[in-house]
């Protein structure tokens, strides 16, 4: 089989600093212009500045190894590594009009140069979808770096139907489960049953792969959680799921007025007042403007923070709500005061353990796979962790809907039994969100 190099840009290294190795036994090609970027990004503290550090420091461990910018350095999976410098005119190589000196051109003709001295296809790895089109201008093969895509066609959606006998169904009913050994389901998939002899005869329940049964769900308080009370199917299966203590990670997907934070905020509520299973509810969501920034916000650090979380506040408002609205604000601001309720930015994160919380992390598709794992690994003994978002609403430029923490987390969890996960579908906000998530 014919090895290959592969050049990788610096959006490449920041948005993964393990992409050296993921390449198996190919050849990986870092250009000089790469390594100066990495030096403008390392005094970051953002989650580039982490990953260019970290990307540095493996180049340094291998330096040690040998000169990378002659015959490179084997690395540890069976592949290789080099640094290459312009050694021809550079820019001339290229077209006029992608002969002004920026990094994206260097690279480009570094690309070129790689291409002219090996047999060897050399294919330019980038997340610039800019830098792709120009590359291929020019005659050379450019890819995106898809080693932590998750293709949202397929992404797992927590429910299956399944089609099964009418005693098997009287029987569910009766013993409140539904013995299954066959092979095949995820740990906590949703099941929507439906009799092969009569269709009419119908059941839903939550495959336990522990006891390799299929069980009834939780009966719903008969005042709701919270006072809210699920409005279709996805919605009962999300609060079996995120009141259920022995599923400590929960993530939910689903468009703009599915009821997403609202469905989580409830279920938190409810498991810390009411079962008492958690000490303490803990809502966070990053931080990221739709649109235009506004800048630098006055007041003290609650008062900058009242813009970001006033989507949560809503949230809250609503289960909280009675005739008064100024009652409602100051149940809310009791609840903070008690310590039930904390409303924190995912900034300071690092670091922390969070032992018996339920914690709600919104809007979490604008996270990025290494950031989510920062969150995850927060978890201390006793917690749980709930992650909402949609993928198709995503600010964050470094990410896209198949790239992001959220799909990522599905789809590495999909088949852990620590996991638990369901995809809503249906709206419930009101009928004009619904229009507007369809038509627009």
């Amino acid at each position: 089989m014919t090895k290959k190099s592969y050049l990788l840009d610096t959006n490449v290294l920041l948005h993964d600093a393990n992409s050296i190795s993921c390449f198996q036994d190919n050849e990986v090609i870092i250009p000089l212009p790469v390594i100066e970027e990495l030096d403008r990004f390392k005094k970051d503290g953002n989650e580039n500045g982490r990953n260019a550090r970290q990307v540095t420091r493996e180049l340094d461990r291998l330096r040690q190894q040998g000169i990378l910018t002659n015959g490179g350095v084997p690395l540890e999976n069976g592949g290789h590594i080099r640094v290459v410098v312009t050694r021809t005119s550079g820019l001339e190589q290229l077209p006029q009009e992608l002969r002004s000196p920026c990094v994206d051109h260097h690279i480009l003709a570094l690309a070129i140069q790689e291409k002219r001295c090996q047999n060897n296809p050399v294919i330019l790895v980038t997340k610039d979808a800019n830098l792709r089109i120009k590359a291929q201008a020019v005659g050379l093969q450019a890819e995106d770096y898809e080693t932590d895509k998750v293709s949202l066609d397929n992404l797992y959606t927590g429910t299956a139907s399944l089609d099964i006998l009418s005693e098997q169904i009287d029987s569910f009913f009766r013993d409140q489960m539904l013995s299954y050994g066959e092979d095949g389901l995820p740990p906590h998939i949703c099941l929507n049953m439906k009799a092969l002899d009569n269709p009419q005869q119908k059941a839903i329940g939550r495959f336990d792969f522990r006891q390799k049964a299929i069980l009834r769900l939780h009966k719903a308080p008969q005042e709701g959680y919270w006072g809210i009370t699920p409005r279709n199917l996805e919605q009962k299966f999300a609060f079996e799921l995120l009141t259920h203590p022995e599923i400590p990670l929960v993530t939910i997907v689903g468009r703009a007025g599915t009821g997403k934070t609202l469905l989580a905020l409830a279920a938190g509520l409810y498991c810390v007042t009411e079962t008492e299973h958690y000490k303490k509810l803990l809502v966070s969501r990053p931080i990221f403007p739709m649109g235009h920034d506004l800048g630098f916000l006055p007041g003290d650090l609650e008062e900058k923070l009242t813009p970001w979380m006033q989507p949560i506040n809503d949230n809250l408002d609503l289960l909280l709500a009675d005739e008064n609205m100024r009652k409602s604000r100051r149940r809310h601001q009791e609840l903070r005061d008690l310590g039930i309720i904390a409303v924190e930015p995912l900034t300071y994160i690092r670091g922390r353990s969070i032992p018996r919380q339920y914690m709600i992390v919104d809007e979490a598709q604008n996270l990025t796979p290494h950031e989510v794992k920062t969150i995850i690994t927060r978890a201390g003994e006793g917690s749980k962790i709930v992650l909402t978002g949609d993928p198709d609403q995503i600010d964050n430029p470094y990410v896209d809907a198949c790239s992001n923490g959220l799909t990522y987390v599905v789809e590495r969890f999909r088949n852990n039994p620590l996991a638990g996960h369901i995809m809503l579908a249906r709206c419930e906000r009101s009928p004009l969100a619904d229009a507007a998530s369809e038509l627009l």
